[in-house]
């Protein structure tokens, strides 16, 4: 994996840059869909690749083990043979769902014993086995398995977790050199900081993580329920630390907004459910602010999604006939809504990359976060 750094802009940290896989070149900022099972919920591939021209789409580990299986995958020859996704594919470590399961888990040294949430069997995921599973998955970058701390945490929580987080990524790192990737290209390894919002924990978890010398690095532990103003002060404080000439990749975050201000401290790689979820539920994301489509106000008014006429994808359907599709409970209107806000994610990104280059990426952010912010 290589990364160029193309451009930084003058006023802040934000910067764009070029990440080079063996299934292709992802120009960052990126925002990564999130194709939990193997698929972004409703979304084809075809529809991933020609109308949002998503570079890269994000798999989930956890998920992933429990099915298909980690079997299925390998004789399939991996994720991208069985889904048929040709380009990159990031998986997490399974930290965050394990996190989630917190009435259903128990967490030691060696590893994290859980029950599924599908039919209660117990499974054990350790730093080696989680490696064991994307290597079968077979995703271009693949994360150490990490513990996420709930917020709020006590010091000493944060603390103790944070520093099983570090061991369990040198075990990661020594596992994946004696067992090298089975489908003949690359996976690169990120390591993830936690440490709460404790700045003395994330400054040392930064430290640790920068020491090990990955490819990228990534923030976890953030968007869990912190205020945003912490959320973007542990982001900056981490940023400073980590490598300069490596990607950072922020998980799980967020809202529009969200992302311009993380871009703003030099974060590269973004990913999170909102824009498929909130689609499905009738909210839509739009360069003038949000929409709630399934409001009355919008039964008869046949202008396009967006106000101002932008064209994410090429979706030419109207507010009033996207609500009639929710009120009739349609299928094709969560459908047409995912594709829309995906669309609206990645055209952000790309603006903010396009502002990167020319020079006014703070003017232009300050301006669309105004714009973003509002409810339409």
């Amino acid at each position: 994996m290589k990364f160029e750094i193309k451009s930084k802009d003058a006023q802040s940290k934000a910067r764009a840059g070029e990440l080079v896989t063996d299934h292709g070149v992802i120009h960052t900022p990126i925002f990564m869909p999130v194709g939990t099972v193997g698929t972004v919920k409703g979304v084809h591939q075809r529809e991933l690749k020609e109308d949002i021209n998503a570079e890269i789409i994000l798999g989930n580990t956890y998920h992933l083990y429990l099915r298909p299986g980690t079997e299925i995958l390998k004789q399939a020859g991996g994720l991208h043979q069985f889904n048929g996704w040709d380009r990159p594919i990031l998986t997490d470590s399974g930290g965050y769902q394990v996190y989630s399961l917190a009435a259903r888990r128990k967490i030691k040294e060696e590893g994290v014993k859980f029950q599924s949430h599908i039919d209660g069997s117990y499974h054990h995921f350790t730093p080696e086995s989680v490696m064991d599973i994307q290597r079968g998955i077979g995703a271009d970058i693949i994360m150490a398995f990490d513990e996420c701390p709930p917020y709020p945490s006590t010091y000493k929580y944060a603390m103790e977790s944070m520093h099983m987080t570090h061991r369990w990524l040198d075990r990661a790192i020594t596992h994946l050199g004696q067992n090298p990737p089975l489908y003949g290209y690359q996976q690169s390894l990120f390591p993830i900081v936690q440490g709460s919002t404790f700045k003395d924990l994330r400054k040392e978890s930064a430290e640790y993580i920068a020491s090990r010398n990955a490819d990228g690095n990534a923030i976890g532990g953030l968007s869990v329920g912190e205020p945003a103003e912490d959320m973007y002060e542990m982001t900056e404080l981490v940023c400073d630390i980590l490598p300069y000439d490596k990607p950072r990749y922020l998980m799980g975050v967020g809202t529009p907004v969200n992302i311009l201000e993380n871009i703003a401290l030099g974060v590269d790689m973004f990913d999170c459910v909102m824009p498929t979820r909130n689609a499905r539920n009738g909210m839509l994301f739009t360069a003038n602010g949000h929409i709630n489509i399934k409001n009355k106000k919008w039964e008869a008014d046949f202008s396009p999604i967006d106000e101002m006429g932008i064209t994410y994808v090429d979706l030419q359907y109207s507010k009033a006939y996207l609500r009639h599709l929710f009120v009739a409970n349609e299928l094709l209107g969560k459908q047409i809504a995912s594709i829309h806000n995906l669309g609206f994610y990645l055209w952000l990104v790309r603006e903010a990359r396009k502002h990167i280059l020319a020079g006014d990426f703070s003017t232009w952010k300050a301006e669309m976060v105004k714009r973003l912010d509002v409810r339409l």
